[in-house]
């Protein structure tokens, strides 16, 4: 029997990770496509390579793949090649920490993840829980 891992804790939702969220992973497709780059490391993607392997149950087309790639590679997640492919690279162990993390929401607290990337779209949301941070203080 394999030892049980630690259930994520609502604390794993940190201001650091939810930043994270907020510049490098858009939308839920975004999840989804990143979390695939994650899972097959060693394999360079195309954005319509990408966008075939999530269909269909994540319908995210390869206009979308193409500007999900460059926020990637814009947040450090990607190497890019000359042709355009992408790898699943992140440039230091902290980004690699928030995708694990990214991981572990998805599979333990996927309605939790879900509604914290969409709150973090919204900003009126973003500026009510801003406000109450400075409130806080």
């Amino acid at each position: 029997m394999l030892p049980a891992r630690p259930r994520m804790e609502d604390d794993a939702f940190s201001d650091e990770f939810c930043r994270f969220l907020r510049a490098a992973v858009p939308s839920v497709d975004a999840a989804e496509l990143l979390l695939l780059l994650d899972r097959e490391r060693s394999r360079w993607w195309s954005a319509t390579e990408a966008a075939a392997a999530l269909a269909p149950a994540v319908p995210v087309s390869e206009a979308d793949s193409v500007r999900y790639f460059g926020v990637f590679q814009a947040n450090a997640l990607v190497a890019v090649g000359p042709d355009r492919r992408v790898q699943y690279r992140p440039a230091n162990s902290g980004l690699e920490g928030h995708v694990a993390t990214l991981a572990q929401a998805y599979r333990e607290r996927p309605v939790t993840l879900i509604r914290v990337i969409y709150a973090l779209r919204d900003s009126s949301i973003q500026s009510f829980a801003d406000a109450f941070k400075l409130k806080r203080s």
